[in-house]
């Protein structure tokens, strides 16, 4: 039985992990795979994949792009959502911010540095028009219970996550959307660190084979809104919402999309450079 190490969210993006986990595909195949969640986001699993903690990780395009451009030893080997992500912007219930505009200058939350919640407000920025060099501030908060201390004790004055994911803590009138920011470009991709990859070609695609299955019907699970509902403490019509607007992909990450990404990112000064498709993603056979 061959181990294998897998990170990421805990959120309801990544069920079809569960499914398959729970329904003992990957023993069946003869591989042990230990998922753990990282409630930090992806700048926790890049650090995880350099240090080897993890094998694999279901990790944001633009934060493992940017961190295999800095130094990461991985490979992208498969999209895996291919619709955007949409961030929520959001702020403490009692907050004097209204709008987007209103938080031109003030102080972002964010999980760590390279993280989503940090990229993203970068995108935010150029998006609304403002000076990124002037009028973004961070502040680390870790994840999203530190969010919730963090924007509720005055630390930070915004912060950005999944919106279906901070919904419940918009209903409990802990935190207030200002506005949405979806990502350009497919949200969720599958790393692999090289060393492990080119050791273990097979293994990785029969991995990918098996979530693929399940995330090929996804939505045509009997009651998968309502086991969404229920595990992640979402709204039945939250759930329907977000169904409708997710789609996973079987598929690599295309050089197109690749080139997108890495353009944004070294237009607002987050990389120094940009590389060749082939250091960032790898075909498995």
């Amino acid at each position: 039985m061959k181990t294998v190490k897998i990170g990421g969210v805990p959120e309801h993006f990544n069920l079809a992990w569960y499914l398959t986990l729970k329904n003992g595909e990957y023993k069946d195949a003869g591989i042990n795979l230990r998922w753990k969640d990282y409630f930090g986001g992806t700048g926790e699993m890049c650090n995880a994949l350099r240090e080897g903690e993890i094998d694999l990780a279901v990790i944001l395009t633009e934060g493992i792009i940017k961190d295999i451009i800095e130094g990461n030893p991985s490979k992208i080997v498969q999209t895996f959502v291919a619709s955007p992500l949409i961030w929520g912007i959001h702020v403490a219930n009692d907050a004097q911010y209204q709008t987007i505009e209103d938080l031109k200058g003030t102080k972002a939350a964010i999980s760590r540095f390279g993280s989503g919640s940090h990229l993203m407000a970068y995108i935010n920025a150029q998006n609304n028009g403002w000076n990124p060099e002037t009028d973004l501030e961070f502040e680390v908060i870790d994840n999203l219970d530190g969010a919730i201390e963090g924007l509720t004790n005055n630390l930070a004055d915004y912060f950005m996550w999944e919106k279906f994911t901070t919904k419940p803590i918009v209903d409990n009138g802990i935190f207030r959307r200002v506005g949405n920011c979806p990502t350009p470009w497919p949200c969720f991709v599958i790393a692999v660190r090289n060393e492990f990859l080119e050791a273990n070609p097979d293994t990785v695609k029969t991995i990918l084979d098996i979530v693929n299955n399940t995330t090929k019907g996804f939505k045509d699970i009997p009651n998968i809104d309502q086991i969404i509902s229920k595990r992640y403490d979402q709204k039945l019509e939250d759930v329907q919402e977000w169904l409708s607007l997710t789609e996973w992909s079987q598929e690599n990450l295309d050089k197109e999309t690749v080139e997108v990404v890495q353009n944004k990112l070294f237009h607002l000064n987050i990389i120094n450079s940009k590389v060749d498709y082939e250091t960032l993603v790898s075909k498995v056979n």
